[in-house]
């Protein structure tokens, strides 16, 4: 069959780093293609070269057969490449048409916006690949299944052929990753060509015509679905048995580290986003929080951490009305905290590995000399971090944008746990990381449970919230709406609880 992409010896450098080392890369027309490996090995660097986001140093690109040179990624685009982000690319208050024809406006003579013109071919491009989706929806209001599909949309508007999904899967729950797989399997039997990077090695095996594993900036293997299991994957990529969250032993005590008592937050808009919301955290526990993205969970961890104010309510930390201290006041009492977003609220791209390491404790040691920051401590525990939690870089000096995501994430995770908190609020922790560094992160929750550190977790893999929880709360339109027993439910159902299709239940 012809190629749609072949990628000779593509490499791409960055000061200290070679992201991509000579990479060979070739994708079939029609085919569904997995890119898979560990943080830093280059993956995301590739597409980004593949979609023109970044210019490689060497290397030849074909595009069905063709060999090219874009100037910008609206050139790629030109060329039939599109790229769908793990972080959507989408204006909440503009509706899905607006949203899709966004910088490809057709015009009248005149030169207004012909908007008839562009819901009919937003209409034909939908129906034809069986992503049915209302153009007039404002896309606050759609799930995030829906909102992924706009994306997908998006791209197809423009004419593409070739469809790069960045962790396509990361913010879904089992019914809607299903969904996906549907269309992208309606999309391959369209002609489309699909390359996918994903962490989820069963879900790789699941949908996946081709995978190609990188390790260290280089492709080390390109194999069939038949040809491997999951564990062979993972030896591949990182050298080691795939990792698993499972908990035997429960560490739970008596002591209540976390209480929260009728917790409700409400938005700008007056829109009650978290209603009434109460639950303990004993030392030694994790306690799951389930729900699809947009249900109050980022909210209530916001108001447990004290970024957003609660309405009404109260949080109580290690026995300590903490309800209207500072953000400061909590952390120096013992709250450890991996936010959702590592971009807005995790780093300070801009500056240096040890300016990051001290975030949120730079009133504490080893960062601290009373009013003056301690640089040598700063450095000495970024450096530990960085042997501790394996963060890929040439020094402590580099900036955070400088890292891969996964590598952010092990900085924000490493930072946050040597802080040794007794209550940690986990947001996905393990979001956007290979499996070894998944499992890494995974036996530090564990160990650190050991010690009697409480964990509020929320994490959108429901087999990473299953085998870490000892108990699992589903959060619904901002209300916690069933307690679940882990030994005893399956991320099918947990799906269903977080849905609605599942009305309520209890352990």
């Amino acid at each position: 069959m012809a190629l749609a992409i072949e990628l000779i010896g593509i490499t791409k450098r960055f000061p200290g780093v070679v992201a991509n080392d000579h990479v060979e890369l070739k994708v079939e027309e029609g085919e569904i293609h997995a890119i898979c490996g560990e943080n830093g090995a280059g993956k995301s660097t590739l597409m980004k070269v593949l979609y023109w986001m970044l210019q490689a140093d060497e290397g030849t690109m074909n595009v069905f057969g063709q060999e090219v040179r874009f100037a910008s990624p609206t050139e790629a685009i030109g060329a039939g490449i599109g790229m769908v982000h793990q972080h959507f690319m989408l204006a909440d208050q503009l509706t899905v048409l607006e949203n899709v024809i966004l910088g490809a406006e057709p015009v009248h003579a005149l030169g207004l916006i012909d908007f008839d013109e562009a819901k009919d071919h937003l209409k034909k491009v939908a129906e034809s690949y069986g992503l049915f989706i209302d153009p007039d929806d404002l896309v606050e209001e759609l799930e995030v299944g829906e909102r992924q599909r706009v994306e997908i949309i998006k791209v197809l508007y423009r004419g593409a052929k070739i469809l790069i999904l960045d962790e396509p899967t990361a913010v879904l729950v089992p019914q809607e990753v299903e969904e996906l797989f549907r269309n992208m399997r309606d999309l391959k039997k369209d002609g489309a060509t699909i390359l996918f990077i994903d962490h989820k090695l069963d879900e790789v095996l699941a949908i996946a015509d081709t995978i190609t594993v990188l390790r260290q900036g280089q492709s080390v293997a390109t194999v069939k679905p038949d040809q491997v299991t999951a564990q062979d994957l993972a030896e591949l990529m990182v050298g080691s048995e795939l990792p698993t969250p499972e908990t035997t032993e429960s560490t739970v005590r008596d002591e209540v580290a976390l209480e929260v008592s009728g917790l409700t937050v409400i938005d700008q808009d007056e829109r009650v986003i978290v209603d009434d919301v109460s639950f303990r955290v004993r030392r030694g526990e994790v306690l799951g929080i389930a729900g699809v993205e947009g249900n109050g969970q980022t909210e209530l961890i916001e108001a447990v951490i004290g970024t957003s104010p609660a309405a009404r309510g109260i949080v109580t930390l290690n026995g300590a009305d903490v309800t209207r201290a500072t953000v400061r006041h909590r952390r120096e009492q013992g709250i450890g905290y991996i936010p959702q977003d590592r971009h807005r609220e995790g780093l300070l791209l801009p500056a240096p590995l040890w300016e990051n390491a001290a975030l949120g404790h730079q009133t504490q040691q080893p960062f601290s000399k009373g009013i003056w920051m301690d640089r040598q401590g700063a450095r000495q525990r970024t450096e530990d971090i960085r042997r501790e939690f394996d963060v890929r870089t040439p020094d402590v000096d580099v900036p955070a944008h400088a890292l891969s995501g996964g590598n952010q994430q092990k900085l924000i995770v490493g930072r946050e746990m040597m802080a040794e908190p007794s209550v940690l609020l986990a947001a996905h922790p393990t979001r956007g990381i290979d499996v070894g560094a998944q499992a890494a992160v995974w036996e530090d929750i564990k160990a650190a449970r050991r010690a009697g550190m409480a964990t509020l977790l929320v994490s959108a893999d429901l087999d990473e919230l299953i085998g870490l929880s000892d108990t699992i709360v589903v959060m619904l339109r901002g209300r916690i709406v069933a307690t679940l027993d882990p030994a005893t439910v399956t991320p099918r159902d947990l799906g269903a609880f977080m849905t609605g299709a599942t009305s309520a239940g209890a352990a």
